[in-house]
C-alpha cells in the first residue's frame, strides 16, 4: 500500500485532500493529513476509507522524523520556511518531496544528493507558482518548434473576488495568506524591458503599474514580482529583451495600499507598542507629522498630495479616521495593520474568490509579428472551496498522482517546465474548467 503524508491542512489545501482522499480506495494508498489542529484535519478527511490525521509537532524532530519514514511521498503544505526542514528529512529518509512553494536555495543545495539518491523533489507546482509555469512553457515549447521567436514575454496573476463578493471599495478581502498580502512586494522587484534592466524599490513598487484587461471582467493593475530576471533561463529564454512575472490587484487598489507603504505602516522591522484603547486615527496619526491645528485628515492629505478621493473613501472605509478601537496594540506596524485588515476584509461564507492570470507574448515568425494572450478566470465556490486552494491544491494532488502511477518517471529536483510533468496535469486541469483561453492578433 502506497503511504502519503500530507504535512498541514490549511487553506489552500482544501481541493489536494480531496483528490488524494478519494483516490485512497481505488488505488490502495493510505493518507496521513498532519496538522496542528488535527480536529480540523479529520474533519477534512469525512472518515474516508484509509485516511487519518495525526497531530502535527513540526519542531519535534523525533515524531517528525518518525511520521516521514513511514511515507512514500512527502507533500509539504507548510509555510514556505518549513520546506527545507522537510526536504533535509526527505533526502535522509530517502522519500519522495512535493511543494508548491518557490524553490529555494536552500533546496537548490540540495540537487546534487537527490540525483544521486534517485529521489524526485518537486516544488513551484502550485498556482503561482506553477499553473504560470506549465501554461507558459507549453506556449514556449509550440513556439520553438514552429522555428519562432519570443521576443516579450508578460506574465501577471491574483488571487481575487468574484464581482458579485467586491463589496467594499478595495474590492479585495484575503483569499489566501493574510500575512504574505501585507509584507507584499517588500525588497526590490527586477525584470528587462526591451533590453532595459529594470530595477523597482519597495517604495516605488505600487506607483509602477500596468494595466490588465481580462474579458468581462474590466481592468486590473499588475505591479512586477520580486525577480523575474531568474526565470529567463527558468523558461529557457536567456536572451529575450522583455521578460516581465506580476500580480494583479483591481484598479485603484494598488494607489491606496501605497498610502500605507508612504507612511511606514507595513513595516515589520520593528516593534511598536500603542496605548491600550488606542484607536485607529491614533493608529494613524502616530504616522504622520506633528501639528496642533490642523487634523489627521489635513495632514494626511498636506503630506500625500497625490491622495485623491477613491483612494480616501478606501482608507476611510477602514476606519482609519474614526475612534474604532485598535484589535491589537503591540508589535510591528505590519502585525497591527494585519490585524485590522483580518477584520474588514474576512470572506464571508457566501463569499466567492476569483484567480486571474494571464499571459502575454510578443512572437516573431515567417508571418511577421504577432501578440498572443492566454488568459485564465477561475471562480471559487465558497469560501472553503475556493479558487486559491483550487488551483494551488489540485496541480499538486495531480502531480502525486501521476507519480504514483509511474505515469512521471523523472529523477532529480524539478519545477514543472519539463513536458512530462506539464502537459498531463494541464490535461487534467481542464477536466475541473481550468484552461485557458487564447488570441492573437497582428503586431506593427
Amino acid at each position: 500500500m502506497q503511504q502519503v503524508l500530507i504535512l498541514g491542512g490549511g487553506k489552500s489545501s482544501t481541493f489536494l485532500i480531496d483528490y488524494l482522499a478519494d483516490t485512497c480506495s481505488s488505488k490502495n494508498r493510505f493518507l496521513t493529513l498532519a496538522d496542528l489542529d488535527e480536529k480540523a484535519a479529520s474533519q477534512k478527511l469525512r472518515n474516508r476509507a484509509n485516511t487519518e490525521a495525526v497531530n502535527l509537532d513540526i519542531q519535534n524532530d523525533t515524531s517528525r522524523k518518525s511520521m516521514i519514514s513511514k511515507a512514500d511521498v512527502v507533500i509539504s503544505m507548510l509555510p514556505a520556511f518549513m520546506h527545507p526542514i522537510v526536504a533535509k528529512d526527505c533526502l535522509e529518509l530517502e522519500k519522495h518531496f512535493f511543494s508548491a512553494s518557490y524553490e529555494s536555495g536552500e533546496m537548490k543545495a540540495m540537487k546534487e544528493e537527490i540525483e544521486s539518491k534517485g529521489l524526485f523533489f518537486l516544488n513551484e507546482c502550485g498556482l503561482d507558482p506553477g499553473i504560470d509555469h506549465m501554461s507558459a512553457m507549453k506556449i514556449i515549447h509550440e513556439a520553438k518548434e514552429k522555428g519562432e521567436k519570443i521576443t516579450s514575454f508578460k506574465s501577471f496573476c491574483g488571487g481575487l473576488l468574484a464581482p458579485e463578493s467586491e463589496t467594499n471599495p478595495w474590492k479585495y478581502k484575503f483569499t489566501w495568506n493574510p500575512r504574505n498580502v501585507v509584507l507584499a512586494g517588500q525588497g526590490t522587484s527586477r525584470y528587462i524591458e526591451k533590453g532595459d534592466l529594470k530595477f523597482v524599490p519597495y517604495h516605488q513598487l505600487f506607483k509602477r503599474l500596468e494595466t490588465v484587461q481580462f474579458l468581462g471582467l474590466g481592468d486590473f493593475d499588475g505591479y512586477p514580482n520580486r525577480d523575474s530576471l531568474s526565470y529567463r533561463k527558468v523558461y529557457g529564454l536567456e536572451e529575450i529583451p522583455t521578460m516581465l512575472r506580476g500580480t494583479l490587484r483591481r484598479a485603484g487598489y494598488c494607489k491606496a495600499w501605497d498610502i500605507f507603504i508612504q507612511l511606514g505602516m507595513t513595516d515589520d522591522s520593528f516593534d511598536m507598542e500603542m496605548p491600550e484603547g488606542s484607536s485607529l486615527r491614533q493608529f494613524l496619526n502616530a504616522f504622520l507629522p506633528y501639528n496642533d491645528t490642523l487634523s489627521v485628515e489635513e495632514k494626511l492629505t498636506e503630506l500625500i498630495p497625490e491622495l485623491d478621493f477613491p483612494t480616501f473613501e478606501k482608507i476611510q472605509w477602514l476606519g482609519f479616521f474614526s475612534d474604532r478601537k485598535l484589535p491589537k496594540t503591540k508589535g510591528s506596524p505590519a502585525q497591527l495593520l494585519q490585524a485590522i485588515l483580518e477584520i474588514d476584509w474576512a470572506l464571508e461564507p457566501e463569499d466567492r474568490d476569483m484567480i486571474v492570470m494571464q499571459h502575454q507574448f510578443e512572437i516573431e515568425g515567417e508571418y511577421g509579428k504577432k501578440l498572443l494572450t492566454s488568459s485564465l478566470v477561475c471562480f471559487g465556490e465558497d469560501s472553503t472551496y475556493t479558487a486559491m486552494a483550487k488551483t494551488v491544491g489540485l496541480p499538486l494532488a495531480i502531480a502525486v498522482d501521476l507519480f504514483l502511477e509511474r505515469k512521471i518517471s523523472l529523477k532529480g529536483l524539478y519545477v514543472p517546465v519539463v513536458p512530462e510533468i506539464y502537459l498531463p496535469i494541464l490535461e487534467k486541469l481542464e477536466s475541473y474548467g481550468i484552461k485557458f483561453r487564447e488570441s492573437e492578433s497582428p503586431l506593427n
